[in-house]
């Protein structure tokens, strides 16, 4: 008899997961989705929302031997994992991969691929009727939207608010200084080093005029506004500790083979992890690969040695629109900064579409 490769999320980490295991056990995908997101394309999708279909990969033509489960798992244990409705899956092996949740628009806040859209082109509206755009966060999620919204609308005007005194630290200084010129030259106003005294009045993605006061005592009229911060760990079903204790940032602790701590059969990927390093979709994708090859390892009678070790410097590529951006690469002699094109090459043109493509098929365009 086959053994049974539970993964619960089918993110970046758990659909690669999944995906690379179908054929060699019996894989169950557990999510209330009905696609693979490519959340890196959510951004354009919300400014072009023609290209908004190239972000969803239905599992039903992703996952050619496996069974998706279009539930939420309510909590886990080494056996494994028990569902919404009631219902039990058990599990040989078990895979948490549910991620992270972040502001609309970076990542969706409905399940179905349709309703997805639908909201993608509503905001479009509002987003297109407005003027004068206000995003709280000058991370890389607010800066990317920034991009994409003055290479749509070049003459609309975009703010970034922060309270850091500094765009990326962390990075190279030689990234920072590309990064603020191409900001300058696209004209998206940045105020660093101040907050929003309150929220303003009106919905986020939806368009009002309003004017919000700055800690600095500055003010800011805008039409429309984004929060561009906020990430949190998706781990509420294992908070009532049946499978494992979770961190105080509510993070699941692994093992340098990515086992959850106390469990040989047991594996955690992606934003979930307790691994030191930023929650990236790269991450999240090289995590797979070592719990892929570990379970193989397992499922052939053998030890599994295949080991992850985060990055001794922070990588990025972070694209403003499709041929501007800024991006940090590993090399052996350290961290490298690249230039835009490789920006655009690797990233900015299609947001890895044509990666996902090859590895998970056709998408819903």
């Amino acid at each position: 008899m086959s053994s049974t490769v539970v993964v619960v999320g089918g993110g970046y980490g758990g659909a690669a997961v999944a995906k690379a295991l179908e054929a060699a056990a019996d894989v169950v995908l557990i999510d209330p989705r009905d696609a693979f997101v490519n959340a890196a394309g959510s951004l354009r999708a919300l400014v072009r929302p023609a290209w908004a279909p190239r972000m969803f990969f239905p599992f039903a033509t992703m996952l050619t031997r496996g069974t998706v489960i279009r539930e939420r798992a309510v909590s886990a244990d080494p056996g494994g994992v028990t569902l919404s409705s009631g219902r039990r899956v058990r599990a040989d092996y078990l895979v948490l991969a549910t991620g992270s949740s972040y502001a609309y628009p970076a990542k969706s806040r409905v399940d179905a691929t349709e309703d997805a859209l639908a909201d993608l082109r509503d905001t479009h509206k509002e987003l297109a009727a407005a003027e004068r755009v206000l995003i709280v966060g000058a991370g890389p999620v607010g800066l990317e939207f920034a991009g994409e919204i003055k290479e749509a609308w070049p003459n609309k005007s975009v703010t970034v608010v922060d309270p850091a005194e500094s765009l990326l630290p962390g990075f190279e200084p030689e990234l920072r200084d590309d990064l603020r010129r191409q900001l300058d030259g696209m004209g998206i106003q940045l105020r660093l080093g101040t907050s929003l005294t309150a929220p303003p009045p009106t919905e986020a993605g939806r368009a009002g005029a309003f004017t919000v006061a700055t800690t600095g005592g500055a003010e800011i009229t805008a039409d429309i506004w984004f929060q561009a911060h906020g990430a949190r760990v998706n781990s509420d079903y294992l908070a009532d500790g049946r499978l494992t204790t979770l961190t105080a940032r509510g993070e699941v602790a692994v093992s340098d083979t990515l086992n959850v701590a106390g469990h040989g059969h047991v594996y955690a990927v992606g934003d979930l992890t307790d691994v030191a390093e930023d929650k990236m979709a790269a991450y999240a994708l090289r995590h797979a690969e070592v719990v892929a090859a570990n379970i193989t390892a397992q499922l052939r009678g053998e030890r599994p040695t295949a080991t992850y070790q985060p990055l001794p410097h922070p990588i990025i590529l972070l694209p403003l629109g499709p041929s501007g951006g800024v991006g940090q690469m590993p090399t052996p002699e350290g961290p490298a900064v690249v230039p835009a094109a490789t920006v655009s090459e690797y990233k900015g043109v299609d947001l890895f579409t044509g990666r996902f493509v090859e590895q998970f098929g056709p998408t819903a365009a």
